[in-house]
């Protein structure tokens, strides 16, 4: 075995075996149990919140595999229609090319190609990251069969009149030339302008004023509303007014809708661009002009002196036309919610085009029902509230996309314009009864990417066709999911599996928080905090990271101060540190939290981990190797031995609870917990008295070391859904010891506790031997001595437990203490001595000698002197209102907490002086 831990040498080799073995298939034996993973979109690489999610759905597969689950991990991954696009359309403008002069078919060989490339990037890492998923089910969401799948679903959808085609209010993006979804558009307060506008009364008797925010949309009005209880403007409901900069004439319409107190009271309606207006102008019958081009260019619908501007150079030269007409009556500065396109930021403009729709409601009452009932559960429940409150709101949902990559829409027109749906032409030709003559073109758009991803759960186990695999494994166990695509993909699948499985996608969904950076900042390009999972595991050079982080930004101060930061925050780079360790990290911060802080030091933190279990079985192997460790009759187990057994049973209980609760972060903590603190601090000490006595029996020595073997074994097995890679390279070699035989720790049990060896008594006796060897240890580091200078103890007092404790533990005590003597005295008159407690029993190490009193109280007052003078300081500065003011809230929390720190070393060092100015 390598005297030091090195994740490189061991993680690659270990994965080529499972992987070469089919260690991640099923079993075909035992309960099913599977997770679909959310198929990652092929627009690039993993980045942290992938890792989070895969290690967490990855200790639930290998926790069930190892407990003799039928396991299935599906994975796959997904087309992303807009951001895949986008990602190939940068691609060819970098080149001087565009996909309009690719031609689509050239552009989605393109796009298979980038496919092919991303693709195969994700697998590697999630490969690098341990993670076990059945490789030979991998889907992609354009393959065959699925696309199979979603041509039935639209079909059927379509035939029961829940899929139809109309001419509605959409959510455009001008940049990507589509339709996006609600849920797409990100709305925020921005500065804008109130513009007041004249409408002038056709008869000439005066005139209305009418506020906007969009000027230039005034030439797509097509009525003007008041409230039908404003005296105000009774008379003139019915009559018209004239269109500024317009030859038409526009109606004076009556609707609650409109505010009275707001304004005028009076309400330009511009149906076919806000949404609002579109819900009027149905209700009244109204005229829907659309004036804008898919560029948000004004179209042939305008006056010809508006034709082709941009709305924005429309808008300036409206105004001024208005203003020189003498149809301005004032502007006002005005705070709006201005909507805009999370991919591509530009201002979303409400558009009037023929999209297709799917009629949701139907769908989503049996999906809200489901989780009412219990048939499918949140985690945490708080999640639900979120689900019902979109699900009781919900509106049909536009599944056509203007793009060319992703599922072309089954839909046929003739020359006429009559539309035809089935699976393919020959389909609809067959169907319809249509000859060859019949000229038909396809619908050119596309599916909403979300239109297949919502079959994810059904259609990677072969639907339409009934395969084994559906029977076998729908509906699925958990979706471990983040909780900012419960609407996107969430409520989506649960409302197609119960509609064509007639039964839900899966029984429990896991929301987990989202991966921030230590600050609690969301990790993003334009921040320079983004943290590559890949770089994490094998580390990365400082130029090549700085390139990483500060290349591609448009602002050029921005990218160099990202540079700086960088710079100084890894100065020499970023270490790797390994899978298991990133691993066991995002398994520590799995907690029920909507945000999760990702600090590098607790990273640092458990490499330092790994390093101890290394070393840990390097002295088991050291002290049981070629060791007589055939178990008979015999053997004696000492306290330690019986007390390391009874916490490894609460150990296997509270991880397997943990893991049924999905608190991932407790049964890591109870992991490194036991492993660290019990098994390597103190458990492998209490056996070196054991191992290096001369005095101790064959069979004592004999059942520490099945001890030390068996509890290290069984340790392998609870930590390796965590930790897998060193876990399996320690168990071939620990396993042999601990009568254990198979080709590997992934096919071996789940430790499953025994609580017939729950030993109160010994945990209780070892809990007093820690409090001693504790109290003695404080005593050294308080009076500064140092810490192999064997001591002599006097003990005095106590009950008859604690006599009999101490005289029969007298060789841990004496040797893990460092301890020279161990003395009783049952006078009250001793010297001066330091006192500990174990029980009620007094440990006393007289102090005579031991310290040079008048040297070790300069030394306190030196310390105490520095630190009251930092504390003065630091009092100042928090202090300081500009300081607070203007200091980042995570440099003044920072200042905090090293003040209370200070004022607490300063409340130690003066109880220490105490006690020694009285010697």
């Amino acid at each position: 075995m390598q005297k030091t831990y090195d994740p490189e040498a061991i993680e690659n080799h270990w994965y080529q075996c499972w992987e070469k073995n089919n260690y991640f298939q099923p079993s075909g034996q035992g309960q099913p149990y599977c997770i679909m993973i959310p198929p990652p979109n092929v627009t690039g690489t993993l980045h942290m919140g992938h890792a989070f999610q895969h290690t967490l759905m990855d200790i639930l597969i290998r926790t069930r595999r190892m407990q003799g689950f039928n396991t299935l991990w599906q994975p796959g991954t997904d087309h992303a229609g807009i951001a895949t696009q986008m990602v190939v359309e940068r691609q060819l403008s970098h080149e001087g090319k565009s996909r309009e002069t690719l031609g689509r078919d050239a552009f989605i060989e393109r796009v298979w190609q980038w496919k092919q490339q991303s693709g195969d990037t994700i697998t590697r890492q999630m490969r690098r990251l341990g993670e076990s998923p059945d490789w030979a089910r991998e889907r992609f969401t354009m393959d065959e069969g699925l696309s199979n799948a979603v041509l039935e679903v639209f079909v059927r959808l379509y035939e029961e009149g829940l899929i139809y085609r109309g001419k509605r209010l959409v959510n455009w993006d001008p940049v990507l030339h589509t339709a996006i979804s609600d849920l797409e558009v990100v709305s925020a307060e921005e500065n804008g302008h109130l513009w007041h506008m004249r409408y002038p009364i056709s008869d000439g008797s005066g005139h209305l004023i009418v506020a906007t925010t969009r000027p230039e949309t005034l030439l797509g009005d097509t009525a003007v509303a008041v409230h039908p209880e404003d005296s105000r403007y009774a008379q003139l409901i019915g009559k018209t007014v004239r269109l500024p900069l317009s030859e038409r004439e526009i109606p004076v319409i009556a609707d609650d809708y409109v505010d009275p107190s707001f304004g005028s009271g009076c309400v330009k309606i511009t149906p076919a661009h806000d949404f609002n207006d579109y819900a009027i102008g149905q209700r009244h019958q109204l005229d829907m002009i659309n004036i804008f081009t898919k560029d948000a260019k004004l179209n042939d619908n305008a006056p010809a002196q508006y034709r082709g501007l941009d709305r924005y150079e429309a808008r300036k030269q409206i105004v001024k036309d208005l203003e020189s007409g003498g149809l301005l009556e004032k502007i006002e500065p005005h705070k709006l919610m201005v909507p805009r396109g999370d991919r591509t930021q530009s201002v979303i403009e409400p558009y009037l085009t023929d999209q297709w729709f799917v009629k949701i409601k139907p769908l989503a009452e049996p999906a809200i029902a489901a989780v009412k009932t219990g048939r499918i559960r949140f985690i945490p429940e708080n999640w639900s509230k979120t689900y019902f409150n979109w699900m009781h709101n919900i509106e049909d949902w536009c599944i056509s996309r203007q793009l060319w990559w992703g599922h072309r829409i089954p839909a046929w027109y003739d020359k006429n314009g009559q539309v035809y749906v089935a699976s393919s032409e020959s389909e609809v030709r067959k169907k319809f009864g249509l000859g060859p003559d019949v000229e038909l073109s396809q619908d050119n758009d596309v599916l909403d990417t979300w239109f297949s991803s919502a079959l994810w759960p059904f259609s990677t186990l072969g639907w339409p066709q009934k395969t084994t695999e559906l029977s076998t494994f729908y509906p699925t166990s958990v979706l471990v999911t983040g909780f900012d695509i419960i609407f996107f993909w969430v409520a989506r699948m649960i409302m197609m599996g119960l509609k064509f499985m007639d039964d839900v996608p899966f029984k429990e969904i896991y929301i987990t928080g989202l991966i921030r950076d230590e600050h609690g900042q969301k990790m993003s390009k334009s921040k320079g905090n983004i943290l590559d999972p890949l770089d994490l595991m094998q580390g990365i050079d400082l130029e090549a990271l700085v390139k990483k982080r500060a290349t591609g930004l448009m602002q050029p101060d921005m990218a160099a101060k990202i540079e700086q930061n960088t710079r100084k925050a890894f100065p020499e780079g970023m270490p790797g540190y390994g899978a298991d360790a990133l691993r066991f990290t995002l398994a520590s911060l799995a907690s029920t939290g909507r945000d999760i802080r990702f600090d590098m030091q607790r990273m640092e933190g458990y490499r330092n981990f790994c390093n101890k279990l290394w070393n840990a079985c390097r002295y088991v192997l050291m002290n049981t190797q070629d060791t007589d460790l055939q178990a008979t009759a015999d053997d004696t187990l000492s306290v330690a031995d019986r007390w390391i057994i009874s916490e490894l049973q609460t150990l296997e209980q509270n991880v397997a609870k943990h893991l049924e609760e999905y608190r991932f972060d407790l049964a890591a903590t109870d992991v490194y917990d036991f492993t660290w603190n019990e098994y390597c601090d103190w458990y492998l000490e209490l056996s070196k008295p054991v191992l290096q006595s001369d005095s101790a029996t064959a069979a004592a020595k004999r059942g520490t070391r099945l001890t030390l073997v068996k509890v290290l074994e069984a340790l392998l097995r609870i930590a390796h859904p965590i930790i897998p890679y060193i876990t399996e390279e320690l168990w071939q070699q620990v396993a042999p010891l601990a009568g254990k035989s198979g080709a590997s720790i992934m096919t071996q049990p789940f430790p499953v506790a025994e609580p017939g060896k729950i030993d109160d008594t010994a945990v209780a006796e070892i809990n007093w031997i820690k409090q001693f060897i504790i109290g003695v240890r404080r005593i050294r580091s308080e009076m500064n001595i140092p810490p192999g200078k064997p001591l002599p103890v006097l003990l005095q007092g106590g009950n008859e437990t604690d006599k009999k404790l101490a005289s029969q533990n007298q060789e841990y005590l004496i040797k893990l203490a460092k301890l020279a003597s161990i003395e009783r005295v049952d006078t009250d008159t001793v010297p001066e001595a330091a006192i500990a407690l174990a029980g009620e029993l007094k440990i006393l190490i007289p102090l005579a000698g031991l310290i040079d009193k008048s040297a070790e109280l300069k030394r306190l007052r030196k310390e105490v002197d520095q630190l009251t003078k930092t504390q003065s300081q630091l009092v100042q500065k928090l202090n300081n209102e500009n300081f607070i003011n203007k200091a980042p809230a995570q440099v003044v929390d920072k200042e905090r907490t090293r003040l209370n720190e200070i004022e607490r070393s300063l409340k130690e060092l003066s109880s220490q002086l105490e006690k020694i100015e009285a010697l």
